[in-house]
């Protein structure tokens, strides 16, 4: 394949017969309008979305889209790599909408929590994530921002009685121990699980919702699709996180919601259900997960 295809965006796939949601995209980050993109995800049955902020800027962003389309659904937040650059002015290197500032100390992050809080209470917010905790691209310096950010964010779900939604990176264990502490909301998802089967169990038992994304196709990525066979239906999601984790075999190319029933029917194939019996519990999964 040529570099100038490679970077063009894949074929819309077959349509879906039962039309399901995204629970996790970024659509300020991707290529095109709204419009565009919310056209081409509901000609493959691709009929919701969930917009996800990771700083005040796109957690803003989340609010007035949805506000805007019905088939867009607020998440609002700080990113885990988000919190750290807030009190330390660090500017990192990756993590969604990275910004680079002067360190704000406890104080700053103090007050961007609370336009989260202000964000969170609108009715069109559905969720409060993605938040959690990085261990990949934050150092040592950092897990403390990131942490006292989780906690408050569980705390703010909660108040407003809203769904969680979980960025968990190299931080499994800690991660399951800070929702433990603080008390899950009741709706509390993992977008784009990246546990195994044993975190599965853990998880299920917790009746904590999985989040699929384009990664459970990738050729390395057995322990993830391990996960997903025990994962129990009723807890299954399906995401893209687009622009990232572009399913195979399009991986490189740019991803989009429309790209959904790619990753949902090799999910499938996982579970060893037909494609229309899986799609139906997405579907229902995702509208109970964000109270829509």
């Amino acid at each position: 394949m040529s570099t100038q295809s490679s970077s063009l965006p894949p074929p819309l796939p077959e349509p879906l017969r039962v039309p399901v949601a995204d629970s996790h995209t970024h659509l300020d980050m991707q290529e095109g309008t709204v419009d565009e993109a919310l056209a081409r995800a509901a000609a493959v049955g691709v009929t919701a979305v969930v917009q996800v902020g990771c700083d005040i800027g796109g957690s803003r962003w989340a609010a007035r889209t949805a506000a805007a389309y019905d088939a867009v659904h607020a998440a609002v937040a700080l990113h885990p790599n988000e919190a750290p650059r807030i009190v330390l002015g660090d500017p990192g290197n990756g993590g969604p909408r990275q910004s680079v500032r002067p360190p704000g100390g406890d104080g700053a992050l103090d007050e961007a929590l609370a336009e989260i809080d202000a964000l969170a209470a609108l009715p069109h917010v559905k969720a409060v994530g993605e938040t959690g905790l990085d261990y990949f691209r934050t150092g040592e310096e950092g897990v403390a921002a990131q942490e006292r950010s989780f906690r408050a964010h569980i705390e703010i779900a909660k108040r407003h009685g809203k769904a969680l939604v979980i960025h968990d990176r190299d931080a499994h264990a800690d991660v399951l121990r800070v929702l433990a502490e603080e008390g899950a909301p009741d709706r509390t998802v993992f977008h784009c699980y990246s546990g195994d089967a044993d975190m599965a169990k853990i998880c299920a038992d917790a009746g904590y919702y999985m989040s699929f994304a384009g990664n459970v196709t990738f050729k390395n990525a057995q322990p993830l699709r391990d996960a997903l066979a025990v994962a129990p239906r009723e807890l299954v999601l399906v995401e893209t996180d687009a622009p990232f984790l572009t399913p195979a075999p399009y991986r490189g190319r740019p991803n989009a919601p429309y790209l959904i029933p790619v990753t949902l029917r090799a999910m499938a194939a996982v579970k060893g259900l037909d494609e229309d019996t899986l799609a139906a519990a997405v579907a229902a999964n995702t509208a109970e997960a964000f109270g829509y």
